[in-house]
């Protein structure tokens, strides 16, 4: 091997180390940037560029890609969390999820409990990203913490359970204006565990279990009032139609009784002048005659009847008959 090299002689070591120089100087000057993805270049240790999707040259030697520490969090089994710092170059501009580990909050009301939030974030300037704070991730996730705590300590426990929405976009907005210097726009916060002490949750349970028997208890007993109120309505209304129905029966009889009563008493009147023009006289004995004969069956009803009574002054009965005799008579020579 050393006979060979020194074979080649000066020009040809000098070949193989420009070579090799060239090859070096290549690809420390050459980079290719994926696709939502950016490099910071320092030149002579001051911000220069920064470097965005596609191939880019830079000086060797003078031109340096500046590298940042990055904390990552991952969930191993058992829902455990672990975090690892490594140092990169190349910034991830896509949109980020940070799954923050479970942690203990206190609310107004003096109430433990651990909150498990998700925090979505995405990067929109890397210079700032890499010179206005150290290790972004980090950073972010105990702004979050603390603003988490500040927000649920001013909540009771019940608001908090009910107002995620609430609590939600206040740490949004509150995350989005501290981040804002960054680089970053916090897009969603998500609470996605909530969890009170074990005996709080009893108690809850308790509560809920009670408040739903009330309500049936109350729905219950307004179905049973709203029932007697329509049966009573019923009862109301159908006496009402039953009394109509009876007042309006009524008032026809009545109305019938008279009309037929004063039918009775204009044929009565009708005979009466009949029997004044016919017989000229009074008719008087016409009149008690014949209430003498309607009379007589009902005297003489009976199942063993034996004895005929005659009503007192016969005689004047038998008078009252002969007039009745000369007005049919004179009624009948009339007709013909």
């Amino acid at each position: 091997m050393f006979n060979y090299i020194s074979g080649l002689g000066l020009f040809g070591i000098f070949v193989i180390v420009a070579f090799i120089f060239l090859a070096f100087f290549i690809m420390s000057s050459f980079y290719l940037v994926n696709q939502a993805e950016a490099i910071v270049i320092e030149r002579l240790g001051r911000f220069h560029r920064v470097l965005k999707a596609g191939p880019h040259f830079i000086m060797p030697f003078v031109d340096t890609t500046r590298s940042v520490y990055w904390t990552f969090v991952r969930e191993s089994e058992g829902r455990r969390h672990y975090r690892f710092t490594k140092k990169i170059t190349r910034i991830d501009l896509r949109e980020a999820v940070y799954d923050f580990p479970k942690q203990n909050v206190i609310t107004k009301d003096n109430v433990t409990m651990e909150i498990n939030a998700l925090l979505y974030y995405q990067i929109t300037d890397p210079k700032a990203a890499v010179y206005e704070v150290s290790n972004l991730p980090q950073a972010i996730e105990k702004l979050t913490q603390t603003t988490l705590r500040n927000v649920i300590g001013s909540m009771d426990l019940d608001e908090s359970l009910v107002s995620r929405d609430a609590i939600n976009e206040k740490l949004r907005i509150i995350l989005d204006e501290a981040t804002d210097k960054w680089g970053v726009k916090v897009n969603r916060v998500e609470l996605q565990e909530v969890n009170p002490p074990l005996d709080i949750r009893h108690a809850m349970e308790k509560q809920m279990r009670a408040e739903r028997d009330r309500r049936a208890a109350i729905l219950e007993s307004e179905g049973k009032k709203r029932s007697a109120i329509l049966e009573s309505e019923g009862v109301r209304e159908s006496n009402v139609l039953r009394a109509k129905g009876e007042a309006e029966s009524r008032e026809l009889r009545a109305q019938g009784e008279a009309k037929a009563r004063l039918l009775v008493a204009n044929a009565e009147a009708k005979a009466i002048s009949m029997i004044r023009e016919s017989a000229q006289g009074d008719p008087l004995p016409y009149m008690i005659a014949t209430n003498y004969i309607k009379a007589l069956p009902e005297l003489t009803k009976g199942k063993n009847d034996k004895l005929v009574v005659v009503p007192y002054k016969a005689s004047s009965l038998v008078g009252s008959l002969s007039t009745i005799k000369t007005v049919f008579d004179q009624v009948g020579k009339s007709s013909k």
